[in-house]
């Protein structure tokens, strides 16, 4: 049995599949597998089910939308029921490599201590192998309460955060050309985060493009100033100083290694799975009881002839994260 949320929920045993049709089910599922093998209160899973509208037979309810659950899942041979009913709700038991999740966690983090060793041609594989198990958003058609909403809107970043480490590593290895259009959409759909702006301008810049470099400087300043009154980062500032006065580090000038698959970026091949869309969008749509934060990408701080280094540096730190609320 593998449960597959990285998109559209589908559970899959052997050749045969199963998507749940009826929302509440779906909703109920992706609570249990949000917190599998934790028990789950009964009243936290009526609180995501019916948010703020509650009815009046809600536990009757929830014991249906179980039962049916229980029938979908025995439908498709599970083993028993790895729903398991607890004093104060339900537990649904899980193996590590019954869902799809837990793949792309062990990849990108595999990823991550390869790029920390500077093996950036296995790296950029990880990373692009990770990206690949991705089918579409996770979970958007189902995201509508807090338990669910904070766990796709984890995912989400981790596959942003994976996104990011796939183009320092490509970065590191002097594939600054081939990124150069991916990076242009990806700066296009997430307008907030600095790091897509930070790696364009260095792409662009390593390509002789420095104009341009400069040009998208001015959009990242205008596009955060309109969105939240503020200036760009600190490392981001450096990074335009450093354009202007032309002392950017360029990278060696050895060869760079062959790129794994096209454009060594989210879109390509995997030696596992076709990549089934691109990573980096946002997430969507605001759920009902939250108002969604935003605000500027915090980055590692730069100097002029250390800007680039601390944008590829082995030791790559975390994703940003919201600070500002709107």
């Amino acid at each position: 049995m593998r449960y597959e949320i990285l998109g559209p929920l589908r559970i899959v045993n052997n050749s045969e599949y199963a998507t749940i049709g009826a929302p509440k089910v779906g909703t109920l599922i992706m609570a249990l597998l949000a917190n599998a093998n934790e028990t789950v209160p009964s009243s936290r899973l009526i609180a995501e089910l019916w948010g703020d509208e509650v009815p009046r037979r809600a536990s009757a309810a929830l014991h249906v939308y179980i039962s049916q659950l229980r029938k979908t899942l025995r439908h498709l041979g599970a083993p028993g029921s790895p729903i398991i009913t607890r004093p104060q709700g339900y537990m649904l038991m899980l193996a590590g490599d019954e869902i799809d999740a837990s793949e792309f966690k062990l990849t990108v983090e595999t990823g991550r201590r390869l790029a920390r060793e500077q093996r950036h041609v296995e790296a950029v594989e990880h990373f692009e192998s990770a990206l690949a198990l991705w089918q579409g958003p996770a979970l958007l058609e189902l995201c509508d309460g807090p338990i669910i909403y904070g766990y796709a809107a984890r995912l989400n970043e981790i596959r942003l955060e994976c996104t990011e480490l796939l183009l320092e590593s490509n970065l590191a290895l002097g594939r600054h050309r081939e990124v150069v259009g991916r990076l242009y959409a990806l700066a296009a759909d997430n307008p907030l985060r600095e790091a897509f702006y930070r790696y364009l301008m260095i792409a662009l810049y390593r390509s002789d493009r420095r104009a341009e470099a400069l040009a998208v400087y001015q959009q990242a300043r205008e596009v955060l100033r309109a969105e939240l009154g503020l200036e760009p980062c600190q490392s981001l500032r450096d990074l335009h100083r450093a354009v202007l006065a032309d002392e950017l580090q360029q990278p060696s000038d050895r060869p760079a290694p062959p790129a794994i698959s096209s454009g060594g970026l989210p879109g390509g091949t995997s030696r596992h799975r076709p990549a089934r869309s691109a990573a980096g969008r946002s997430l969507e749509p605001t759920p009902r009881w939250i108002h969604r934060a935003s605000g500027p990408a915090r980055d590692q701080a730069g100097v002029p002839n250390h800007v680039v280094s601390a944008a590829v540096s082995p030791a790559v730190s975390s994703a940003p994260t919201p600070t500002h609320a709107t």
